[in-house]
């Protein structure tokens, strides 16, 4: 296991401290359930052959409470943490909470029980909150945003999930501070897109071109894109709002053409009976053959078949946003730019180039989604000119 954590700490890039926690847990998780490791040496080919045994318990046997009870309170005698992230992953899941959300909120939520047991703590009392986001801050030295987003996912679990709420814990919320986003010029982002090909380049470049999140570029539907009118429509964005956005006049071709290679795909799936996609909600349910519609197609499917994580049915789900930053990082190599850049960028971009050119701030918040106008402001700070369009004293020299 310590050679196992040497090798993390010297990969490049080095994982950042949350990827290390993980890493950590996952492990702890798996030592405790196996024994009788045994390790062959290498053959002939450099092939090694580990082999351990799994530990299995009957319905009988009582779970050590050193291992996993979090409360000795009377309200939580023999509540368990896992018991108490499947309540909290039920309950996210009925107020509807987006995926990636549940997601972060419950590995939070997780570390945060591990680490109560661990000190003896009342999971729901103002000592464990309070030296939990302590322990992050001082010890862990996480980020403002991400010391902000454990403290929500904790509240969430006391609040919402165990009803206890936990009063007087404001206090070890952090301060954020102002970061301003990373903005290519122009000629950095025809360089960038230049150097890009297929449908990785074709999602870049409607990244820029339309100021789409990475995530709801990539779960668009064919349904969702107009050709004729030259409009994209954004379902389910974030906060679970629509919108519409422009479609490139530059990109009307390429997306014709990428069209038809999807109707190509889609006649191979229908005469393979592969399953329909993913549907939201519980349209799968209500309209059962909705998903093998060409309509309900992804837009940018992935070339391999997977299975389905809450069902375990084999369909085709749309391309994973690492082949997108794949892609990315390469081109930003190829181009020669320096700046730190990620699909993020190209949207900080496409808002500040259209601000530039004069477009309405509110325009571009709608375009955007933005809730408040305040944080499409943001980007004025990183116009050009500063936003002023001043000149320096210097320039008159």
């Amino acid at each position: 296991m310590e050679g196992y954590g040497r090798y993390l700490k010297s990969s490049v890039p080095p994982p950042q401290d949350w990827q290390l926690d993980q890493a950590r847990e996952a492990l702890r998780c798996f030592q405790k359930g196996t024994e009788n490791w045994h390790i062959a040496p290498p053959d002939a080919e450099g092939r090694v052959e580990v082999g351990f045994r799994v530990r299995t318990r009957t319905a009988e046997q009582q779970v050590p409470s050193s291992e996993f009870q979090v409360s000795s309170s009377p309200r939580q005698s023999g509540s368990s943490a896992e018991s108490w992230l499947e309540k909290s992953s039920r309950t996210m899941k009925v107020r509807r909470l987006a995926l990636r959300t549940v997601e972060t909120y419950f590995g939070w939520q997780r570390r945060f029980l591990n680490w109560v047991a661990e000190k003896g703590l009342e999971p729901a009392s103002k000592p464990a909150v309070e030296g939990f986001m302590t322990y992050l801050a001082v010890e862990r030295k996480v980020s403002a945003g991400t010391q902000n987003q454990a403290f929500s996912a904790v509240l969430f679990l006391t609040s919402e999930v165990m009803e206890q709420p936990v009063e007087g814990v404001d206090g070890v919320r952090a301060k954020r501070s102002r970061y301003l986003p990373v903005v290519l010029s122009r000629e950095e982002v025809r360089r960038l897109l230049g150097v890009t090909e297929g449908t990785t380049g074709l999602i870049l470049r409607l990244l820029y071109g339309t100021g789409l999140r990475q995530m709801e570029c990539l779960q668009l539907r064919v349904k969702d894109v107009d050709l004729d009118r030259k409009v994209l429509m954004v379902r389910g964005g974030k906060g679970g709002k629509d919108r519409q956005v422009m479609l490139p006049k530059a990109l009307h071709a390429e997306i014709t053409e990428h069209v038809r290679r999807l109707h190509a795909l889609w006649e191979a799936d229908r005469a393979a009976n592969l399953h329909g996609v993913w549907l939201p909600e519980a349209l799968g349910v209500k309209y059962p053959n909705a998903g093998k519609e060409l309509g309900w197609q992804w837009m940018f499917p992935s070339k391999q078949i997977g299975m389905d994580p809450e069902s375990g049915i084999e369909r085709r789900h749309h391309l994973h946003e690492n082949a997108l930053t794949s892609a990315l990082k390469v081109a930003r190599e190829k181009s020669g730019i320096t700046k730190k850049t990620g699909c993020h960028t190209l949207r900080h971009s496409f808002a500040t180039h259209l601000l530039e050119d004069g477009t309405d701030i509110r325009t571009v918040q709608d375009l955007l989604g933005h809730k408040s106008v305040e944080t499409t402001q943001i980007y004025t700070h990183v116009m050009a000119g500063g936003g002023t369009g001043t000149r320096s004293p210097l320039d008159d020299l």
